[in-house]
């Protein structure tokens, strides 16, 4: 865990913040994030244990979709989970710790297109790999059981919909991916992108419209 050993290593002070590698305050049974962020704020690294766990592949498909790098994506979850080391002391449980990490990881997104102007929006999106999309959960069969034929068409359906989603435009595109593929709420996404729930509302229905527009467009195109 790159990002455990990174905080142990002693970089943000972690060594001389009171984290001796004894496990404080967690007791069993699950707990919430913001309870187990309490617990990592007074020292508890179990309790950052758990939060990374809960919230690593999340964040990084968030990034990945929103980096018009693919490089930059490592450095700048790598440099989230730091920012949350670093900023520990002035932890306040007011809006979900998943909102919180998100908006860390944003803004150092913000900042570095802020320090490349040269980049165009037309590159967001190029990280993902598209066997990872879906904007439903498919219970009905895994890649194992499914025939070559299946497995195809199902490979093919994810191409044309990230090709779609790439083709949104950026705001859009974030309010989907944070709806869609990290599961979070209107309000959630109004607090990371600092806009109003109806902005939000509004962007989601304009990227559906887009998308099932493309995606009708797409397959009327196979068969003319």
């Amino acid at each position: 865990m790159r990002v455990w050993l990174y905080l142990l290593a002693g970089r943000n002070d972690a060594a001389g913040a009171g984290f001796s590698g004894k496990l404080t305050g967690m007791t069993t049974g699950p707990q919430t994030d913001e309870a187990l962020m309490l617990l990592y704020c007074d020292g508890d690294l179990l309790a950052f244990t758990e939060l990374y766990q809960r919230h690593r592949l999340g964040l990084y498909r968030f990034i990945s979709w929103r980096s018009p790098r693919q490089e930059w994506v490592d450095e700048i979850v790598q440099d989230s989970w730091a920012a949350l080391h670093a900023a520990r002391a002035q932890y306040q449980p007011i809006a979900g710790f998943r909102t919180y990490l998100y908006q860390i990881a944003r803004n150092r997104l913000i900042d570095l297109l802020r320090q490349k102007e040269s980049l165009y929006e037309s590159d967001i999106g190029q990280g993902v790999e598209a066997d990872d999309l879906t904007l439903e959960s498919t219970q009905e069969s895994t890649p194992l059981t499914r025939s070559p034929e299946r497995n195809m068409e199902k490979k093919q359906q994810a191409d044309r919909l990230h090709d779609a989603i790439k083709s949104l435009p950026s705001e859009q595109k974030e309010a989907l991916v944070l709806q869609q593929f990290n599961g979070l709420s209107l309000e959630e996404i109004a607090v990371i992108t600092a806009v109003p729930a109806e902005t939000v509302k509004s962007r989601l229905r304009y990227a559906m419209q887009k998308l099932r527009a493309q995606l009708q467009n797409q397959t009327q195109g196979e068969f003319a």
